[in-house]
């Protein structure tokens, strides 16, 4: 204990002189609580957030008795409500609008029809989506997972992605490498 003391006293050396009162520095912060500081020598006083808006009056002695016109607050902007940028909408185009060297507007083709899948990929996803939605309705409605739950569940999921996964076609067919370059 004697050496810790000793060390605390090589790290902190008492100051000669007056001793700190740390109970007078502590009032003086209370009571000087929510008083505004003195703005430094030489320095001009922010006017009020109030005032800002207001038109500003000519300095004292100027001659003048009219008010300059108010500024507005910073660069911004105000719009009547309905009359913004945002409302803005571009006039629709007609005929008119195009002369001899405009081709017109592009409409897209009709897409093609999605191909109709055949029985066997129509199982597999049944498979794959229903085994986990039968097992999760099963867990959920509180029923005695049987083996033949459990099997058509699992069995229905592994068995419909392993399909899915044979049936996928590879592009090996097209014997031309990949360096062939861009094709249009």
């Amino acid at each position: 204990m004697a050496e810790h003391d000793s060390d605390r006293e090589d790290r902190e050396p008492e100051e000669k002189g007056v001793p700190f009162d740390e109970e007078a520095a502590w009032r003086a912060i209370v009571a000087g609580y929510g008083e505004e500081p003195k703005d430094p020598p030489g320095s001009r006083p922010f006017k009020p957030v109030e005032d800002l808006a207001l038109p500003e009056m000519p300095p004292e002695g100027d001659g003048t008795e009219e008010p300059r016109p108010a500024k507005p607050l910073g660069s911004s902007i105000s719009f009547a409500p309905g009359v913004g940028p945002r409302d803005y909408t571009a006039p629709e185009p007609s005929e008119d609008d195009f002369d001899e060297d405009d081709e017109g507007h592009f409409v897209p083709p009709e897409p093609p029809p999605l191909p109709t899948a055949d029985t066997t990929a129509k199982f597999a996803w049944l498979g794959v989506v229903g085994g986990p939605i039968l097992l999760l309705v099963a867990v959920l409605l509180g029923w005695e997972m049987t083996w033949w739950l459990t099997t058509a569940g699992v069995g229905g999921f592994l068995g419909g992605f392993a399909t899915l996964v044979m049936r996928m076609r590879t592009d090996d067919d097209e014997d031309d490498g990949p360096g062939r370059g861009a094709v249009v």
